[in-house]
């Protein structure tokens, strides 16, 4: 076989081969919708196919009457309750709740006193990794993208648990424990040895502290003199909380699931949820939001002018701005409608650390872009379909607000919802019991077999 060694004549081998695939590969969109095969698993009113049942989790985005999906106000509940009750329950007693949330996820239900002191002195207990883990995993092996060495960090893991493959109860709550405390040390790793190999910056490793709940302990880690105040720690908690689950149909869920289904073990699961999340059509999209709304900020003179701004973003969803894509990212959702609960938080929590940080004016930008996008979609598309921000519009500017590296936005999420993946995982040991096996139509068309020397 011809090697492809050379890169002027790979290019030219590649884009050939390219071209052979398509002349005979190809399936339109007619013959999914002549074969009735919903696509990306969704109906035709762009709800989700029923694949499974859950107690971990409810998105609720639109009402169903007669047959219609009507637009609703977004709600969220972890276990039954509302995110927004949690959020204020903890405000309200002035203490972190992503801690709280790990609890109710996995057990499926608030945590004592007593419980949550525990669940919280087992994470700290499980943040330290394994000894030579740091160096031979991730300090030997740099990557430029951070989720790709928490993947395959996850995946190292394996190799230092003495018993990967046992699918007890007792072994997958060890091993999501122990998961969720240390994917936080992983990333802030992994970011450092980035920074030192490929931005020739200076790197750093804090040991942790006594007492951090996990937000502290990133900010710990990620801020070289190490000081951060109450306020910035319960914002990040906020957004972990928020983070942290989103029903068993999104895509790295759904992931974490099909691959329990299999029998696998947790580390092949966990990995495959991340190189899921760091598409940009799912957790990734906090990243194109930040890289949408810089070239805004770029090209509008004036980011009070609504008439000009409005102009832009007509731009960008003809494909003639930012990155051509035709895309106004952070806005829109798969379920929710009038609104998402969890963008909505962001906002109103966002408003009093703009003003004291000196980002009074890029929030309002934000704000101005989320009113206007509707109406500049429907003027350049003709659908006046109801379209609100989602949690990604707000989430990396409230990352960047609190000093977190952009190279960390969505390493972010994956932090915070590896919570709800290892729920969903136990939930499908204990409950789901058959290997998920959809169907593809096959689409042949037959050929004669003639051999090579007659081609």
């Amino acid at each position: 076989m011809q090697r492809l060694n050379n890169e002027s004549s790979t290019s030219t081998t590649i884009q050939e081969l390219c071209e052979e695939y398509r002349a005979h590969n190809m399936i339109t969109k007619e013959e999914y919708e002549q074969n009735r095969v919903k696509r990306g698993l969704r109906n035709a009113d762009g709800t989700g196919v029923m694949a499974g049942l859950t107690h971990v989790c409810n998105v609720h985005g639109y009402l169903i009457a007669d047959g219609d999906k009507i637009p609703d106000e977004g709600k969220l509940t972890y276990r039954g309750i509302s995110v927004s009750d949690i959020v204020a329950g903890c405000e309200k007693e002035d203490r972190f709740g992503f801690e709280e949330v790990v609890w109710l996820l996995i057990f499926g239900k608030l945590p004592n006193r007593r419980q949550f002191d525990r669940i919280c002195g087992l994470l700290y207990d499980n943040r330290e990794l394994p000894e030579y883990f740091p160096e031979d995993l991730i300090i030997k092996t740099p990557s430029k993208d951070v989720m790709n060495k928490l993947a395959r960090s996850v995946l190292g893991l394996y190799s230092y648990d003495d018993d990967p493959d046992d699918l007890s109860l007792e072994n997958n709550m060890r091993q999501s424990i122990s998961l969720i405390a240390r994917l936080p040390a992983i990333m802030s790793y992994a970011y450092q040895v980035k920074r030192r190999h490929f931005d020739k910056e200076s790197m750093f490793f804090h040991p942790f502290e006594q007492g951090h709940c996990t937000a502290e302990a990133i900010l710990n880690a990620l801020r070289p003199d190490r000081k951060f105040t109450k306020e910035e720690a319960r914002l990040l908690d906020l957004c972990m909380v928020l983070h942290a689950e989103h029903g068993g149909g999104n895509n790295s869920t759904f992931t974490t699931r099909v691959l329990t289904s299999a029998g696998t073990d947790i580390y092949s699961a966990i990995g495959a949820a991340i190189g899921s999340l760091k598409g940009f059509k799912h957790g990734g999209a906090n990243h194109r939001v930040r890289m949408m709304m810089d070239d805004v900020m770029e090209h509008v003179k004036d980011w009070k002018d609504e008439d000009e701004v409005g102009r832009y973003l007509e731009k960008i969803l003809k494909g003639e701005a930012a990155d051509h894509s035709g895309l106004i990212y952070g806005l829109g959702h798969a379920i929710y409608t009038l609104s998402d609960p969890r963008a909505v938080i962001l906002k109103s929590k966002a408003k009093g650390l703009a003003e004291e940080k000196g980002f009074g004016g890029k929030l309002a930008l934000y704000e101005l872009v989320e009113r206007l996008s509707p109406e500049a979609f429907q003027r350049v598309t003709g659908n006046s379909k109801v379209i609100s921000a989602n949690v990604d519009f707000y989430s990396g500017l409230i990352y960047e607000m609190l000093g977190i590296p952009e190279e960390l936005f969505t390493p972010m999420f994956a932090v915070s919802r590896i919570a709800g993946w290892c729920a969903h995982r136990i939930e499908e040991l204990t409950t789901g019991g058959r290997i998920m096996r959809p169907a593809y139509r096959a689409l042949p068309q037959n050929q004669r077999y003639v051999p090579l020397s007659q081609r």
